[in-house]
């Protein structure tokens, strides 16, 4: 198994094709895989202007907002429209779908999540009190506020993560300080 630990402070930034923002790519999986070819893969983006999101037939997707007035998310059929303005709270959507998007405001942070259907199934929750993550061959912790404690005695100060693979790992956390919150991403075999 391989445990890594990351902050996101460190994490690269790699500029959009279309110039509409950059992605900080936490992890994916095989490791060095493309993007046409990932079993799963875990980012942060930053939205600096509208435009549509790049379309990913097959992938499962879900978003969450970190920082930011936000975006409103939509295809032009009608189908989707989501405001994602509320910070921490996952909106899932299909790589299938067309998606554009509408700034609120100014640039905002986004934490995103692909799984590739029929491959992986990506479990995503928004701790903000002490929990057990169940076990999972693959996943990413990652401290959005505040610090949490892990059941090996590990800490993961505000933008601090860790991500696992190729071995079932589970894990108690438990917050450190008020309004501390952690998201625990688990990819299970679908």
């Amino acid at each position: 198994m391989s445990v890594q630990r990351f902050s996101r402070a460190t994490l690269r930034a790699t500029p959009w094709k279309n110039g509409g923002g950059t992605t900080q790519e936490i992890a994916s999986w095989p490791q060095g895989a493309g993007l046409d070819s990932f079993g799963w893969r875990v980012s942060i983006a930053t939205i600096a202007s509208p435009g549509p999101f790049s379309v990913f037939p097959g992938i499962e997707r879900q978003i969450m907002l970190l920082e930011g007035d936000g975006v409103r998310l939509f295809t032009h059929d009608g189908r989707v429209s989501h405001r994602l303005d509320v910070p921490h709270q996952p909106f899932a959507f299909s790589g299938d779908d067309p998606i554009d998007c509408m700034l609120l405001g100014g640039a905002s942070n986004d934490f995103n999540v692909m799984a590739r259907g029929g491959q992986w199934r990506a479990d995503v929750q928004v701790l903000e009190r002490a929990a057990d993550i169940a076990p999972a061959p693959h996943g990413v912790l990652l401290a959005l506020r505040g610090e949490w404690r892990l059941n090996d005695g590990e800490a993961l100060g505000d933008g601090d993560g860790l991500c696992w693979t190729d071995a079932a790992q589970a894990w108690q956390a438990a917050p450190a300080s008020d309004g501390a919150r952690l998201v625990a991403v688990r990819f299970v075999p679908a």
